[in-house]
């Protein structure tokens, strides 16, 4: 709706007026105050939209406040020692939180909407693995944003108020306070989110609490990563793997291009991906985020500084990662054919492995055209020595590798395809593009029986070493990571939760089932052999009633509903 400008004065000035008059009556909290406050139903264990608090503990720059129910509860002894951590919490913020923080990154907006310099700090019971969170309607007031608090606030996890990592999750929200001035008081504009989560994730490290590895958040982010390192960058849903995929990218960049890229990233009037862009151009870095994503592509399965320095991790706590790609086992004798289909999201690293083999080796990727797919690939040696290259794709997005005696004279390929066509507008689930690959190996019938027989020595000690790699990234809790499937699953799928989810359940099942018990989130042979063992165990009430004598190995809704049946009653 359009207003004439002297409307737009007279609307100013009430405005102003109506946040002076509140300024001034702003009553003084003591400790010991009831105060209801809004929160975010989608963070609240129980889904509440407003909470009845107690200020516990007031500092020159903090208010603390906790779930008044909760509080109450607690047995004096608990209420003290509560107090003596949160007294901690308060001299870690105001002597190093806030003073490195800020002298990074700048200020938050100080006093703020309610004139007030401390910020206040609401411990509410979350969802399960939040550690905390940040409103940005708090920063408004009520005429603006019903809903809002009207204070410069955060929010953190009751469960983790006798946590070591409580210090973590403060920075990390504090960040995003400074990013909210920063960004969208003073340039008018709201950082995408991956990028917001980013910097406040990066806090741990900027304070030196991921110096020692162990038990650190850094730790935790690459563990993560293990388990789901195609989770796309810029999508955001707030899982774990988000967090995990965002927060070793950004190591890669800051280790490589300096802190500056993340302050002048914050600094300008650009967002996301053009923002990135803009501080290595500021600091004079001739690359572009779309290099130094691939690049981080590379290192994240190469990591040798000693080969190159743009595939590696620098840091000292990183030097060791190295991700495990997924493995495809080609026929160590005789000619073969494999083709897959998959779908990849906008900046989502996806890592294949070939291995085996004896011949010929012709490598073909194919996409849609107007796409624009970034394909390295590393080669590696029968003697250890690794060459990395890339895959020329032509305007179809097709494009081809052939190596010759694979099998003999080089022993693996790693193909590191990443779709990289979108630069903003990161606000929601992204959509999805395929890809797909062949691979054919013409088998090499030469040499004597002696020689044949020694080559296929080597490949089986060769295998057995990747597959204690892939053993050492497989599940061991025994636990099933999901209540339910609820897609169909089938060969070809990589780096898939759900499957990764059928793989424990088949697992639970015992060797009969699936006697190599990987949990890697690949639909490969091994785990479609399982299928078809326990598709022929449940027969009467998965395959007769399709007229089928058989086992599949697909997952579809028959297969889904015994599978299901089963969790429910774990």
């Amino acid at each position: 709706m359009f207003f004439p400008d002297k409307y737009k004065k007279i609307a100013l000035f009430i405005g102003i007026l109506l946040f002076l008059v509140f300024a001034k009556n702003v009553s003084a909290a003591s400790v010991g105050d009831t105060v209801k406050f809004n929160v975010d139903e989608n963070f609240d264990a129980s889904s509440r939209s407003e909470i009845s608090t107690t200020l516990v503990k007031a500092t020159n720059d903090l208010y603390f406040y906790i779930e008044k129910s909760w509080w109450d509860f607690q047995p004096p002894a608990k209420q003290s020692q509560i107090l003596v951590n949160l007294d901690n919490l308060s001299q870690e913020f105001e002597n190093k939180i806030y003073p490195v923080l800020t002298s990074v990154f700048g200020s938050e907006w100080r006093p703020g909407v309610d004139g007030d310099n401390r910020i206040t700090i609401l411990f509410e019971a979350m969802n399960n693995n939040e550690g905390g969170y940040f409103r940005t309607a708090d920063e408004y007031i009520k005429l603006q944003l019903p809903a809002s608090n009207e204070r410069e606030m955060v929010y953190l996890a009751l469960d983790h108020i006798d946590d070591s990592r409580l210090k973590v999750f403060l920075a990390h929200e504090f960040v995003h306070l400074i990013t909210f001035n920063q960004k969208n008081k003073i340039f008018k504009i709201d950082e995408d989110i991956w990028l917001n989560e980013a910097r406040a994730d990066y806090s741990s490290t900027i304070l030196g609490y991921d110096d020692i590895y162990p038990g650190s958040n850094l730790q935790q982010r690459v563990k993560d990563f293990i388990e789901s390192p195609s989770d796309s960058i810029t999508e955001w849903s707030g899982t774990k793997y988000d967090y995990a995929s965002v927060s070793l990218f950004m190591h890669y960049i800051l280790d490589h291009y300096g802190i500056n890229i993340l302050i002048d990233s914050l600094k300008s009037k650009y967002v996301g991906i053009d923002s990135i862009n803009y501080a290595l151009q500021k600091n004079g870095f001739g690359g572009n985020f779309n290099q130094i994503f691939t690049n981080w592509t590379i290192a994240s399965v190469f990591n040798n500084c000693s080969v190159s320095q743009d595939y590696c991790y620098p840091n000292e706590r990183l030097k060791n990662f190295r991700l495990a790609p997924s493995l495809n086992f080609l026929p160590l004798t005789g000619s073969v054919s494999l083709s897959v289909s998959n779908v990849t999201k906008n900046w989502s690293g996806n890592w294949l492995k070939f291995i085996g083999g004896n011949g010929d080796l012709k490598f073909e990727f194919l996409s849609l055209s107007g796409l624009d797919f970034k394909v390295p690939y590393i080669i590696e040696d029968s003697a250890g020595s690794s060459a990395i290259k890339f895959l020329d794709l032509d305007e179809n997005q097709k494009g081809e590798i052939e190596i010759k005696k694979f099998g003999t004279d080089y022993k693996s390929l790693v193909v590191i395809p990443s779709l990289q066509s979108k630069y903003s507008g990161f606000d929601g689930l992204e959509a999805t593009y395929p890809f797909s690959y062949t691979v054919e190996i013409i088998g090499d019938a030469s040499g004597s029986e002696q020689s044949l027989i020694q080559q296929l020595l080597d490949k089986i000690a060769y295998l057995k070493s990747e597959i204690a790699k892939l053993q050492g990234n497989n599940n061991s809790s025994g636990q099933i990571s999901c209540l339910q499937l609820n897609n169909n699953l089938y060969f070809g799928l990589l780096n898939n939760s759900q499957v990764k989810c059928l793989q424990e359940f088949l697992k639970s099942q015992g060797p009969d089932i699936y006697p190599e018990g990987y949990t890697t989130g690949n639909f490969l042979s091994l785990t479609k052999s399982a299928v078809i063992k326990f598709q022929e165990k449940y027969a009467s009430e998965i395959l007769i009633p399709l007229g089928l004598s058989s086992g599949t190995g697909f997952i579809g809704p028959s297969t889904r509903a015994k599978i299901n049946q089963i969790l429910s009653q774990a």
